[in-house]
């Protein structure tokens, strides 16, 4: 098939889905979409819940594994979208829609550039996995994290977040902390009991002033921000529980783990983690595909948004069509050149 040929299948498919509602774990009719495009293309998809994949049939033991992924869950649309988010709507280059932008285009773009390699039956350096991903959003664990076992020995990944198709080789983590200062109630006029805001005010001091001395060239520094404060229950009482929020966001030189241990011992606070799992990540500038890339005049760069990436065991990057900015937005849009562009690059990318 032309470039031009996978660009209109793609963009048809990418209507579809606009079309069909799949806020994160409500992706059902969408991952139904996805399946009946991958019987059609001749495929015979392997599906968990809402994730699908398939692999190529020309599988080598000895051959690396490549990941094609993407995913089909959108946010909710925002309340200033001034089109309806479930019309598709093409105006000259710009399709409109939710999910368009991310990450519809990679989805579509990842999966004819799968189905031209496999039906082209060139000798590929890798063997090829797609797998559409649900819960991305959300980061939830009917998602890519619900799969990872069920899956051949993956050596490197390309996700199809909107990169501008430059490849974002480190993507940083994220922890987010529940911290609670501890008092005693008493009655404000008498001036009894010990005020927990009082108690947490040196914790919230030392998030705020300290400053994580490990710095990513990508990434810059691992931060952390006080993000929400709770306490009181009426003006006339000594408060005796603070509660705070802290949202870290780890670069690649930090393990949440890591920096869990540290917060909890130069804090007074009670401290307990949401999770650890959203990990920071990065792959190295001398792998084939990143030294590819940069042979073909892209440029690496380190992405502060989270993807599916965090809960992947193995080497990945980000690179696909349309902007990170346009991401959650009202009125979302990808552009149908970005599209024929990613599908061009890819290939070239995974086949030379």
């Amino acid at each position: 098939m032309t470039t031009e040929e996978l660009t209109q299948e793609a963009v048809l498919l990418l209507q579809k889905l606009i079309a069909t509602p799949s806020v994160s774990r409500d992706e059902n009719k969408a991952a139904d979409i996805m399946q009946k495009a991958m019987e059609s293309y001749g495929f015979k998809p392997v599906r968990v819940g809402n994730n699908l994949w398939i692999q190529s049939p020309d599988w080598v033991e000895d051959r690396p594994t490549l990941l094609l992924n993407a995913h089909i869950d959108t946010v909710k649309p925002v309340a200033s979208w001034t089109r309806d988010p479930f019309v598709p709507t093409i105006e000259d280059d710009t399709l409109y829609g939710l999910g368009s932008n991310d990450c519809g285009g990679g989805l579509v773009s990842l999966l004819q550039v799968f189905r031209e390699l496999v039906n082209s039956r060139k000798q590929l350096p890798y063997n090829l996995i797609y797998l559409a991903s649900c819960e991305e959003e959300v980061s939830g664990i009917n998602g890519i994290r619900s799969v990872i076992d069920k899956l051949p020995k993956i050596d490197v990944a390309i996700v199809g977040e909107p990169t501008g198709m430059q490849p974002a080789v480190a993507e940083k983590g994220l922890m987010v902390i529940d911290m609670t200062a501890h008092g005693k109630s008493g009655h404000a006029a008498r001036g009894e009991g010990i005020n927990a805001i009082y108690e947490a005010l040196d914790d919230m001091c030392w998030i705020r002033n300290y400053k994580y001395q490990k710095v990513s060239d990508f990434l810059g520094p691992t931060v952390m921000n006080l993000t929400v404060v709770n306490s009181g229950t009426q003006h006339n009482v000594i408060p005796d529980e603070c509660k705070m929020i802290v949202d870290i966001r780890t670069n690649e030189n930090y393990d949440n783990e890591e920096v869990f241990k540290f917060i909890d011992e130069h804090t007074k606070s009670d401290c307990k983690a949401r999770s650890y799992h959203l990990r920071s990540s990065k792959i190295s500038l001398d792998h084939p595909l990143v030294k590819r890339c940069v042979a073909m005049g892209k440029t690496p760069f380190g992405s502060p948004t989270l993807s599916d990436q965090a809960l992947m065991p193995w080497e990945s990057f980000k690179l696909g069509p349309g902007e990170s900015s346009r991401s959650h937005s009202a009125n979302e849009f990808i552009r149908i050149s970005e599209i024929r562009d990613a599908i061009e690059t890819y290939i070239k990318l995974i086949s030379d």
